[in-house]
């Protein structure tokens, strides 16, 4: 009988349901504060399931020597190491759907909130003062809401900001102009958003893109009088320039669920008349609570009992049986998708994927999502595979499968192009005898590139010395190349080469390649291995 350790606060239901399968399980809520007990334990139990408190990192798996499982009650997965889970063997699942609607009505109770002075007019009436004239607030109807993130949850608040006769403008680099018609939305760039939105809320991932997109430049292009809404992630704000807008009365208002530094114990938008602040309360309410721990039980339950897998982060949604003989190609069809989401900065419209051979008789949604998921990790690193095609679809992006069995050099293959208003980008890959994947085509060009964590693709014309400035320059600058594979489409015409490197290359490094003047393009890819 499996076992499972409850680390964190679950209903006494959810808790009931690995029982009723069959599932032996020890709740034990507090632990999770427990680093030390925990790590004592841990070795005793097939699944973990969590929240917020439990820390699962690299040590403490390092002790689970049992552990198949990882399940979160919640989307958010930063408690989690996922590289050193999936070097462990150990599936990481989330719930990543559960807490959409309480989130996004959480929003808008905070668009509300600092429409009306909420808060602070109900303290002053709550002190027995009547200070009616003092609260002067503003109507949300008729007024032009502007969401950066037109995803799951943010399409949620557009519908019901619609519902509120608001105007939406939505900035979202992956939603399509048919997507955008189709939900009662205008699609525009995020300075226009900027510039003509009363209210503006975010409803997007942390990531390198995102983080501090609400920076000080772009406070000053804000229209005077907006209202700011951050029920998203801390960090898509720069705090200390919105404080000093909001003193200086070019921002009418704020209302923060989410700050920098969690807990928050203290932040510039803090004692300010005008901003509502709430401790990160977007998931917290009974029913969202109650579904997402039904959901994990249920996840869990399902794959120690049979192997199925549903919304793993480092898993794709597959049959025990199809694991065992899909394991290899599904890895291969996420490096695909995450070397051309890596490589494409404009929104994509369509995703075509070609399978050749044994790859055409597996299971392809599987493959798809894998595929889909590689793509949009690039923007998005909270998506899985289970969610991944949800999002393609509510962006608008287009997924095409195509299927042959034509042989050839290659038992069976993969080819994946995506289409953006201005190109088109192929790759194409399989799996060696020895179970590791290739890519094996770029641009059309043929290579057998070796994929590891840490890659470097450079683009050029074929002219002689390329080779030569590119070892040269690594070499100057200490980087260890463990794989070098060349390719061109003919002589003096476009070469291509993808660099298996032992560290991540720096942004220096890319800088001294393109300085060198032989390189139309010079890029740094990192796969999760």
């Amino acid at each position: 009988m499996p076992k499972v350790l409850v680390s964190d606060k679950l209903s006494e239901t959810a808790v009931q349901i690995f029982r009723d399968r069959g599932v032996e399980v020890d709740y034990l809520p507090d632990l999770g504060k427990d680093k030390e007990k925990l790590a004592e334990v841990i070795g005793q139990y097939d699944g973990l399931a969590i929240r917020s408190a439990t820390k699962v990192t690299e040590k403490l798996l390092e002790k689970a020597d049992r552990l198949k499982v990882v399940g979160r009650a919640g989307i958010g997965v930063d408690n989690v190491e996922i590289p050193a889970a999936s070097k462990k063997g150990v599936i990481v699942m989330n719930t990543p759907f559960g807490n959409s609607i309480t989130t996004a009505e959480h929003a808008i109770a905070m668009m509300f909130a600092v429409a009306r002075q909420l808060p602070e007019a109900s303290t002053s009436t709550h002190a027995g003062k009547w200070e009616k004239s003092r609260f002067m607030g503003v109507e949300l109807f008729n007024k032009t809401l502007g969401v950066i993130g037109a995803g799951n949850i943010g399409s949620i608040v557009i519908d019901r900001a619609l519902g509120l006769h608001m105007k939406v403008l939505a900035f979202d680099p992956f939603l399509s102009e048919e997507r955008a018609k189709e939900m009662g939305v205008t699609k525009v760039e995020l300075d226009d958003l900027l510039a003509k939105s009363d209210f503006i809320t975010f409803h997007v991932p942390l990531t390198d893109k995102t983080r501090n997109i609400l920076s000080r430049e772009n406070i000053a292009k804000l229209k005077k009088g907006v209202r700011i809404i951050n029920c998203a992630r801390g960090g898509l704000v720069d705090e200390e320039a919105l404080a000093e807008a909001l003193k200086e009365g070019r921002v009418a208002g704020a209302a923060f669920d989410v700050f920098a530094v969690e807990p928050a114990t203290e932040s510039p938008l803090f004692n300010l008349p005008n901003v509502v602040v709430t401790p990160h309360l977007g998931a917290s309410t009974t029913e969202a609570q109650e579904n997402v721990a039904l959901q994990v039980a249920e996840q869990m339950s399902d794959y120690l009992l049979t192997g199925a897998v549903q919304n793993a982060l480092n898993m794709p949604s597959v049959t025990a049986e199809e694991a065992a003989v899909m394991g290899p190609w599904i890895q291969l069809a996420g490096y695909l998708g995450a070397f051309v989401g890596q490589m494409t900065d404009e929104p994509i419209k369509a995703i075509n994927v070609l399978y050749d051979g044994v790859a055409s008789q597996m299971n392809l949604n599987a493959l798809n999502a894998s595929v889909i998921a590689g793509v949009m990790k690039a923007t998005n690193p909270d998506v899985n595979m289970v969610s991944a095609p949800v999002m393609a679809k509510e962006r608008g992006v287009q997924v095409a499968t195509t299927t042959q069995d034509k042989g050839g050099v290659y038992e069976g293959y993969i080819k994946l192009t995506v289409v953006t208003e201005k190109r088109e980008r192929s790759i194409g890959g399989t799996v060696f005898s020895d179970g590791k994947p290739r890519f094996i085509q770029i641009r059309g060009i043929n290579v057998d590139a070796e994929i590891g964590e840490h890659m470097l693709y450079t683009r050029n014309k074929d002219v002689p010395g390329v080779i030569g400035a590119l070892g040269a320059t690594l070499g100057d600058l200490g980087v260890n190349i463990a794989n070098f594979t060349l390719g061109r489409s003919a002589t003096g015409e476009d070469a291509i080469a993808i660099l298996y490197l032992d560290e991540a290359i720096s942004d220096d490094a890319l800088a001294a390649l393109q300085n060198t003047g032989k390189f139309i393009q010079a890029r740094r890819l990192q796969f999760e291995m």
